[in-house]
């Protein structure tokens, strides 16, 4: 192929700005980019918006496991150290103290100084009987003493364990804590009990400065195991239920449910809405719980997230505008391609368009470039040489001795000016006409319509003698063969070969024409043939003048004086039991045509009889007599006729004998041709046997 010249690069350099309209194939490429770009970034803002969330949300639960353990572990040490106090107290108190109530009274107001850390100090005798009731550094009658102080100091009594009793009243300010000690005798005997009461919220149990301030997003409970609160960042829910809290309901009712959870060590729950660790006290059983508002907590964080997602929705949607705008500037040279292929094959002459450029591009764009420019190589390539066919067609039609017409679909597309000058028409006054016109009438028409779709369909071919009218409304006889354009369907088109046979017609019309030739195949029947052999061998008998003449010409007498040939066709039997004898009938007209269509002015072919053809070749060799029977031998061979939807093979069994000088009897030449006919039967059917002419045919 041709490179392009330097005014088509200049020219394609003028036009390479030029924009041209992306194509669906570029919009669809650039659509995807753009949606995977978004929902790339979409996905990854996503994920980091999860990743970041979760990892607030374990920070946040680390740490608030972390104080929630811590807090109860201080308040665990507040508890034990008013154990400590209390046991010192204990211990300083004696068995004869408890039988001298003022010796037992002075000790407790002015002789223990860990007094002072209670508010109330208890003391019990063995047998219930209360000695002291100190409240607030006076004492009061054991009268004024509470019910459930006095089921404490009973329990002790009876146990003989120190216990932490929380003192439930009516309000939150009358909240108060009891510490038993047991009193023991040197044998480990029970002597008596002593209790120091605190306020719940004093600076020894629970004071204000370790709750934490009061927030809508956070809260720190310390309650009992039945669900008393004890202590509450909003002070107006101390002495409430637990069963009440927001987000603290269900984890209470599992923890009771559970027995209760580790002591000594904290838990967190993520619930949804809310974050909830635990923690347990060992001695008073109480527990230590904070409750997050996880949607409050986490607030700020989602409103960064949201500024980071919508910061990155814009990062993204840049990046797919750029994205695109890249594609479609990538993608141009596709565009161009494109317009040019269109304009390449919308152009009816690519020579035209030959000169413009194609588009600059590499990779696999360049090989479609590189494709098209083949393609358009090609084209003009094909256009050549359909240009030299069309030449060569019309110089055929021209110049051919016989009319040649080509018809497509019952029109006449071409005609040779042998074929006009027969009908009488120019070409342009046939061409595109229905076929119809030059029959003889508008039934003969019809008629054969139907004829040649059943001989193709039959024969795949057309052979026969039609009547056809010429402009001037006489009638012409011609010989008409034929021949699909594709294989057996003449749907694609049909060559006609027409030679003129008005004479032959009228000679046919003859006695003498009549009596020497086969009405059925219109060959020389076996008379006319053995005439014309005898006069062919020098037979001194009457020769007409033709015979003379063809005798003459292939030079009587000479070296190669001819080959005589002896047809029998195989399988002939069963076609005409199978198919009917007008099927058999038309075999041999066929048959008869493909004799003619071979031997043309080379020799002649008669039918003997039946099944059976002899055909002369004059002059020819005996070399060149071997070719013609087995080009008879193929071509018989590769018909194969189609009848009542059933398809036949056809062969022919061909006995050849030449021609040597000193033969001059036909009878025998013609048992010799016969014999090595059936020789060639014998050996398998469908050959050529040639056999020696022997015996009396031979002059002595």
């Amino acid at each position: 192929m041709n490179a392009p010249s330097d005014a088509n690069l200049a020219a394609y350099d003028s036009t390479a700005t030029a924009w041209s309209w992306p194509g669906t194939l570029t919009w669809r490429l650039v659509m995807l980019a753009a949606l995977v770009v978004g929902l790339s970034g979409a996905g990854a803002g996503w994920l980091v918006a999860q990743a970041s969330g979760q990892d607030a949300v374990r920070r946040m639960v680390d740490q608030q496991n972390d104080e929630v353990e811590v807090f109860a572990r201080l308040l665990s040490s507040k508890i034990e150290q008013s154990q400590k106090v209390l046991r010192t107290v204990a211990a300083g108190i004696t068995p004869d103290m408890l039988d001298l109530p003022s010796t037992l009274e002075w000790l407790l107001q002015q002789g223990l100084p860990a007094v002072q850390f209670f508010d109330s100090m208890l003391v019990a005798r063995q047998d219930g009987e209360l000695r002291v009731n100190l409240h607030n550094g006076r004492f009061e009658k054991a009268s004024q003493l509470e019910p459930s102080a006095r089921d404490a100091l009973r329990r002790t009594l009876v146990d003989g364990k120190p216990m932490v009793v929380e003192l439930v009243a009516s309000r939150s300010s009358d909240a108060r804590i009891m510490f038993t000690m047991p009193l023991h005798r040197d044998d480990g005997s029970v002597l008596g009990v002593v209790a120091g009461v605190l306020r719940l919220q004093s600076q020894g149990v629970l004071p204000v400065s370790m709750a934490l301030p009061q927030r809508p997003d956070t809260r720190l409970l310390v309650f009992t195991r039945d669900g008393t609160i004890l202590s509450h960042s909003d002070p107006t829910r101390v002495m409430g239920r637990v069963g009440d809290e927001p987000g603290l309901a269900s984890v209470f009712a599992q923890w009771i449910g559970q027995d209760g959870p580790v002591l000594g060590q904290a838990a967190t729950q993520v619930l949804p809405g809310h974050v909830v660790s635990m923690a347990g006290m060992p001695l008073p059983q109480w527990m230590v719980a904070r409750v997050s508002d996880s949607q409050a907590v986490l607030a700020p964080l989602q409103g960064a997230q949201n500024a980071a997602l919508w910061k990155a929705a814009g990062v993204t949607t840049v990046g797919a505008v750029l994205l695109a705008a890249l594609l479609l500037y990538l993608l141009q040279p596709l565009a161009r391609l494109r317009d040019r292929a269109r304009q390449q094959w919308a152009d009816p002459d690519p020579g035209a368009t030959a000169a413009q450029p194609w588009p600059r591009a590499s990779g696999e764009l360049g090989a479609l470039v590189e494709a098209f420019r083949g393609l358009q190589g090609q084209q003009m390539q094909q256009q050549q040489r359909h240009e030299l066919l069309e030449a060569q067609l019309q110089t055929l039609l021209h110049c051919a001795s016989v009319g040649i017409i080509i018809s497509r679909g019952g029109r006449l597309e071409h005609l040779s000016r042998q074929a006009c000058r027969m009908l009488g028409y120019q070409p342009e006054e046939l061409q595109g006409k229905p076929g119809v016109l030059i029959c003889a009438t508008e039934a003969d028409g019809d008629a054969l319509a139907a004829r040649v779709h059943s001989v193709f369909a039959a024969q795949g071919v057309f052979d026969g003698d039609l009547r056809l009218r010429r402009k001037d409304g006489s009638l012409v006889w011609a010989r008409v063969q034929g021949h699909a354009l594709r294989g057996a369907d003449p749907g694609a088109g049909i060559v006609w070969m027409l030679e003129e046979m008005t004479t032959t017609h009228e000679e046919r019309r003859q006695d003498a024409w009549v009596s020497s030739h086969d009405p059925l195949t219109q060959l020389d029947n076996r008379q006319r043939f053995e005439q014309r052999l005898r006069q062919l061998l020098g037979d001194p008998a009457p020769a007409a003048d033709g015979v003379k003449a063809l005798v003459q010409a292939q030079g009587q007498g000479g070296a190669h004086p001819g080959v005589v040939l002896f047809l029998d066709l195989d399988h002939f039997t069963l076609i005409n039991e199978v198919a009917g004898h007008d099927a058999g009938d038309d075999v041999l007209r066929h048959v008869a045509r493909v004799l003619e269509a071979h031997l043309r002015q080379a020799g002649w072919a008669a039918r003997m009889g039946g099944d059976e053809f002899a055909v002369v070749l004059p002059g020819c060799t005996a070399v060149h007599g071997l070719a013609v029977a087995e080009q008879l031998r193929t071509a018989i061979a590769a018909w194969e006729p189609v009848y009542q939807g059933r398809s036949f093979t056809l062969g022919v069994s061909i006995g050849m004998v030449v021609l040597e000088p000193g033969v001059h009897d036909v009878a025998g030449l013609l048992h010799a041709a016969d014999m090595a006919c059936y020789d060639a039967k014998r050996a398998g059917r469908n050959q050529v046997v040639r056999r020696p002419v022997q015996g009396p045919a031979l002059a002595q």
